[in-house]
This record gives C-alpha cells, structure tokens and sequence, in this order.
C-alpha cells in the first residue's frame, strides 16, 4: 500500500495548531458599522426592516457611538434620514448646515473622537422621486446631479467628516467631489466612494426602512448589471485616477470575485459592504434555527475578508466585535 506523502490533516489536528496556521484573521478593527441619524432630536427608533439597527439622534446616537467605540470598531459609515417634509426635487436638506449627516458629524466629532466619521454622499434619500440624482426630461441627468454632489460633500467636510464615500455612481463624481474639497481647502478629507455598485436585489430591507425606495427604479441605469466584472474594474479604475483614496464594492457575497480582482489588479484598500439582504437572510435562517446565526455570521465575515476585503461595512458590525472578543 502506498501511503500518502504529504498529510494535511496533520495541521488540524490541534485548535491551537489550526490557529498557529490560520491564513485569514478577522478583528474589530476590520469592520465598519452603518448609523442611521434621524433630523428630529433625541430620536431612538428601530428600524423593523433591519433589525438591530435605529434610527437614532441626539444622546441616543452619541451612546451608540460610544458603543461602537468601545467594541474597538474603528470606524461608522453615516446616512442621513430626513423628515419627509425636508425632501424636495434638489436634495436641498442634503447639502444643508442643519442637515441630519451635518449635525450628527458635529455632535461625534466631540462625543467620540476617537471614531472615523464617514458620510454616505447620495441623493436618493432626500430627493421627494427618491432617486440618486437630478431628474430632467424622465431621466437622471449626471452633470447636473455632480453640482448637488459636491455641495453634500462639501458640507460634510466643512462639518468635520473624515471620510466621504459618494454613492450615487454618477460619472466624474470623485474627480467634482475631490475638486471642490481641494479648492476649499480640505485637502485631508479622504474620499472612499461606492466605485462598483451593482443594480443587485439586495438592497430591499435598506431602500425600504429608509424610506428611499423610487417608485420607478433607474437604478440600472448608472449601478452595475450584475453580469458584468470587467465594467466593474473599469469603474474602479476610473475612480482611483480621478483621486479616491479607498473604494467599496457593493454587495460582499454576490461581488467576492470583483474584491478579489480588485485587491489583485489595483493595489487600493478596498471596502466590502454586506448589505441589508444579505443580513436578512442570515437573521431569518437563524430564527428558523437553520443555521447557527453567530458562526455563519463569523464564516462570511472572515470569508469575505479572505477574498481581499480590508474593511467590511456590515449591521453585524456590533456583534462580530462582541463575539471576537471572547
């Protein structure tokens, strides 16, 4: 009989062997945990289509911050909900001093200094349509929406964000929003945009709880097809020569192989976001007892950091870190 030469069963014979060898390590410090702040004061609201997460405002937010903090997460991705009132055919509240990004910046830049402030840059949620841009003659109109996108970067930059991440996918929208920030001076805010942002099914819970769901989607008319890698690796490409400092692929799951190419081909810290479907899913199976929800949650995570992820955006944000800690 011919015995095997090489053994690899050998490595896992002993946890602590398995961990002498393990190639992919996931930490607090990779992730990054979205926060929804509402426009009123002193609002704690959960938001029923994504579970554990709230709308949150005032001392409400700075406890959650200072939560996250203390999970040793290094950093939140922000999204403004505004009353429906405030919305209007220009996004105006989007660009606004009293606006709910610029006020929540405010209040965590003295609260929790210790976090990266990072703004999620779009239109969708303060437009009454809905959409990610100006509509003109039935149609979102790219140049005239960069102008609108500017102005929300700019003012979450003069509010003191550290990080602008555009998500409209809108052509030019990193070399206008990178423009503006350097001509006013605000050479150190760093630009993280959503580069490649598929026209996935996955967005349900988000685009629902927020509100911001168009009644007559043109997604697919500026977010990848799904079926197209190449063209995503021509976004990012793009964006990095108009001057970001990071991007974010957007959904994890489906877009693993474009984090890996990505990470591969560009040489750029790049952002995995694990979306509201896909944390539905997850939540769901588990409370059917399909799964155990913990261990699947830890699989994908560290998974999709194997895949190349430097930083993971997820709703687990909080409970990863609690989980990894022991």
């Amino acid at each position: 009989m011919a015995y095997p030469v090489h053994r690899l069963r050998r490595l896992r014979q002993k946890e602590t062997l398995a961990r002498m060898v393990r190639e992919t390590s996931l930490s607090a410090d990779d992730l990054i945990y979205p926060l929804f702040v509402a426009s009123e004061d002193n609002v704690r609201s959960e938001i029923r289509e994504i579970p554990g997460c709230c709308f949150l405002s005032g001392k409400y937010l700075v406890e959650v911050a200072k939560e996250v903090s203390g999970l040793g997460i290094p950093a939140v991705l922000i999204f403004g909900i505004p009353l429906e009132s405030q919305k209007d055919e220009n996004a105006s509240i989007g660009y606004s001093p009293q606006g709910a990004i610029q006020k929540a910046v405010r209040k965590l830049k003295s609260a929790a200094p210790g976090l990266t402030l990072i703004t999620d840059v779009c239109l969708c949620e303060y437009t009454v349509h809905g959409h990610c841009g100006v509509i003109r003659d039935n149609e979102i109109d790219n140049d005239l929406t960069l102008e609108l996108i500017q102005k929300c970067a700019l003012s979450h930059a003069e509010a003191g964000a550290d990080v602008v991440a555009p998500s409209a996918m809108m052509d030019g929208m990193v070399q206008a929003i990178r423009a503006i920030l350097d001509d006013r001076g605000h050479h150190d805010t760093l630009t993280m945009p959503y580069s490649a942002k598929f026209a996935s099914n996955l967005y349900g819970p988000f685009k629902q709880g927020t509100k911001s769901k168009p009644k007559i989607s043109k997604h697919r008319t500026h977010q990848i097809d799904f079926a197209n890698g190449d063209e995503a690796l021509r976004e990012i490409r793009l964006d990095i020569e108009e001057g970001a400092d990071m991007v974010i692929v957007k959904p994890a799951l489906t877009c693993l192989d474009i984090v890996y190419r990505v990470k591969q081909e560009c040489h750029i810290p790049v952002a995995a976001y694990n979306v509201s479907g896909e944390y539905a899913m997850i939540l769901a199976a588990g409370e059917r007892n399909l799964i155990d929800r913990d261990q699947v949650m830890l699989e994908i995570l560290t998974c999709i950091k194997r895949a190349g992820a430097d930083m993971i955006i997820t709703y687990f944000a909080k409970d990863a870190a609690r989980l990894l800690q022991g």
